[in-house]
Parts: structure tokens; sequence; C-alpha cells
């Protein structure tokens, strides 16, 4: 009998590439594939990530900026998004009260609004506001930028 080294190779490989759809196909419907890829990128991130060069201060604006985003992230389960902006942001690995964040917000929350994100429920305030579908914003929150006070427009004695 001879052997076609050449056919068996092919077969083998059709097998092996028949094998890799089938485990694609089954990591994508248990939705595991997602999570596999985003966790690759975080610690390709985290592995790359010059821990030497130092990361500028985190101002006060940021941190609750980073922490909205990261409570919207993790109740949406995008866990190593979360991970990756922690760690690129220099946010605390322990996420801010939640309280501590409502009230540094001027945010009053009833029952069921706390089962959301605070993101959630402050776009749902600005979106169902009564105030002609705008929102005025006074002055800038970005470090080194002028704070509000200073942008008022000055009165002439």
């Amino acid at each position: 009998m001879v052997v076609n080294y050449r056919l068996l190779t092919l077969v083998a490989m059709a097998t092996i590439t028949e094998l890799k759809c089938a485990v694609r196909e089954t990591l994508e419907f248990r939705g595991v594939l997602g999570q596999l890829k985003a966790r690759i990128r975080a610690e390709v991130f985290s592995a790359l990530d010059d821990q030497r060069e130092p990361r500028p201060a985190l101002s006060h604006e940021n941190l609750l900026i980073n922490e909205l985003i990261r409570e919207y992230l993790e109740f949406n389960k995008y866990r190593y998004t979360a991970s990756v902006l922690t760690a690129e942001s220099g946010q605390p690995e322990v996420p801010l009260d939640r309280q501590f964040l409502a009230n540094e917000l001027k945010v009053t929350e009833d029952t069921s609004s706390k089962s959301i994100p605070l993101l959630y429920g402050l776009v749902s305030h600005f979106m169902n506001s009564d105030q002609s579908g705008k929102v005025f914003l006074r002055g800038a929150f970005m470090p080194g930028a002028t704070p509000a006070s200073s942008t008022e427009p000055r009165q002439e004695a």
C-alpha cells in the first residue's frame, strides 16, 4: 500500500481548520470569545505599559468622571475595559463609594435609581429635562483650564 503523505497532510490540515472553526463558533455562541479577546488586550496593555513613566496627577474632576465611567463599564460587564481604564488612568483600584460619588455630584437618588449606574441617571435627567432641550455649561473642568468664576463677563464701572 502506497501512502500519499501529501494527501494525509491536507486531510489533517482540513481537520485542524474544521476544529478551529468549531471551537471559534462554540466560544462565540457562549459569549466567551469577546471576553477572551478583551482579556488578552488588557494583558498586552499591562505588559507594554511603561511603569517608569510617571502619570499626570489625577484631578478631582477626572477622578469623578473616571469613576462614573468605571461604574458604567462594570454594570455592563465590560470588566476588562474597566481594568484597562483603571490601569491607564491611575484611578484607585478600589472603586469610590457610590454615596460619596453622588454627594460630590450633588445627586439625590431614590431607591429605584440605585440599581443603575449614576451615569444613566445623569443622562436620563438631561434628556428628560424641560429646559428647551439645551443645557448651559459654564467654565471647564480640564486641568489647567480657567475656573468658571473667572470666565464670567466683567461688569464695567
